[in-house]
């Protein structure tokens, strides 16, 4: 995948992870494409290793797992702060 692929990808899973889990986050547009962006990565290693698959394409799979480690991501934030 391209650059502008991972960037779109990780915006889409952030905004999901944003909307499964609502609260008063700092950041906006710039901070929910990192978080999403993070999360792919994040959740393409742990899909990987329990033999999901990874991040490989903008298909629905890899929006669910991207999404699923943005969440992830947004949930160990939550907990630190």
């Amino acid at each position: 995948m391209g650059i502008l692929a991972w960037i779109v990808l990780g915006l889409i899973a952030g905004i999901l992870a944003k909307w499964i889990m609502p609260g008063r986050d700092g950041g906006g547009f710039i901070i929910t494409t990192l978080l999403g962006v993070a999360g792919a990565l994040v959740g393409g290693y742990v899909a990987s290793l329990f033999g999901f698959g990874g991040v490989n394409s903008f298909s629905l799979q890899g929006i669910l797992i991207a999404t699923g480690g943005a969440f992830l991501l947004l949930y160990l934030y939550r907990l630190i702060k």
